[in-house]
């Protein structure tokens, strides 16, 4: 089972510190040297940072393209599944990222989703069967520098209502 689907079979919901954790353990994260700063108590603002290493750096000594990509990569999905709550069906659709400028020493993302964009959501998921939304992110070095434009399509839907009455059936019984 994925990160993304164990976040929505769970019983008990992970806590943003608990997910924070385990974000900073897990393989994909731990060994291109993303580090999950802050993930807030309400799910709406994050924070990453990525240092230049050996292991992270392309031909040309500056940030891979793709470390640079997957430091931003399961946040939108994330936010916006906690935080509209477990009536809706949140998934990630497309990603694209720009390259701006090389990226050289520590490089960070921030995502903060608003009270906004969240009412939009909910009224387009109620007007319309599906939403696509697309989310931006800038990539930028510890001197503000914009290092890569990351672009995420999240799909929204509500989800549809249990029908909890069972289509009556006929008695076989001899």
């Amino acid at each position: 089972m994925g990160y993304s689907a164990a976040l929505c079979t769970r019983r008990k919901p992970m806590s943003p510190r608990t997910l924070r954790w385990i974000m900073n353990v897990w393989p994909p994260f731990l060994f291109s040297g993303v580090r999950v700063e802050h993930i807030s108590a309400d799910w709406r603002q994050v924070r990453v940072r990525m240092r230049l290493h050996w292991f992270n750096r392309n031909y040309v000594g500056t940030h891979f393209g793709g470390s640079l990509f997957s430091m931003t990569d399961p946040f939108w999905m994330i936010m916006v599944l906690r935080a509209l709550g477990e009536d809706y069906i949140v998934w990630d659709k497309a990603g694209e990222i720009s390259f701006v400028s090389p990226g050289r020493g520590t490089v960070r993302a921030e995502f903060d989703l608003s009270d906004a964009v969240l009412a939009e959501l909910r009224q387009r998921a109620e007007d319309e069967r599906s939403v696509l939304h697309w989310f931006e992110t800038d990539v930028r070095s510890a001197s503000g520098e914009l290092i890569a434009k990351v672009r995420k399509q999240i799909y929204v839907r509500r989800k549809r209502p249990v029908n909890s009455e069972l289509p009556a059936t006929e008695s076989t019984a001899s």
